[in-house]
């Protein structure tokens, strides 16, 4: 299975690859299935895959559980990194091209009194549903990874 494929096929269809990377072979190891595991396991319990329900929540915690993902990952990759190329390589594509858009985004804005207003707290809810709809393809694809059953629907 190449990158590409693997992308595909868990509907991470926003993931832009260029040509050389998107051909090279995906092949997971164990390194690679712990550090899946240890990602998966910090995705399915935080708002980045949990609708965050109308009237329920806030908006500054969620953009902070989002933007956390940063450090994790990256105590993930010091952690089992030479030992994970393949998640490394996974990861670092999630966060750069789903993740940081989003939370830079909303960062400045927050900075600014985005959260004071009403139509700038639906729209960084809107915003947000579509951010945890990649993000719950990519826990699946975690899930495949590290061989062990996909809990995101549950």
């Amino acid at each position: 299975m190449t990158y590409k494929d693997l992308f595909q096929k868990w509907g991470l269809t926003k993931i832009v690859l260029k040509a050389g990377f998107a051909s090279a072979e995906f092949k997971p190891e164990d390194g690679d299935r712990e550090a899946a595991w240890e990602m998966y396991v910090e995705l399915l319990t935080r708002i980045a895959t949990q609708p965050l329900e109308a009237g329920t929540g806030d908006e500054k915690t969620a953009l902070t559980s989002i933007y956390s993902l940063f450090p994790t990952t990256r105590s993930i990759l010091k952690e089992k990194g030479r030992r994970a190329s393949q998640f490394t390589r996974v990861a670092i594509i999630v966060l750069n091209q789903i993740v940081r858009p989003f939370t830079a985004k909303w960062h400045h804005l927050s900075i600014n009194g985005a959260f004071d207003n009403k139509q700038e707290c639906d729209e960084f809810r809107r915003e947000l549903e579509e951010v945890r709809h990649w993000l719950t393809a990519y826990t699946k694809l975690l899930a495949d990874m590290a061989q062990v059953e996909d809990l995101t629907e549950l």
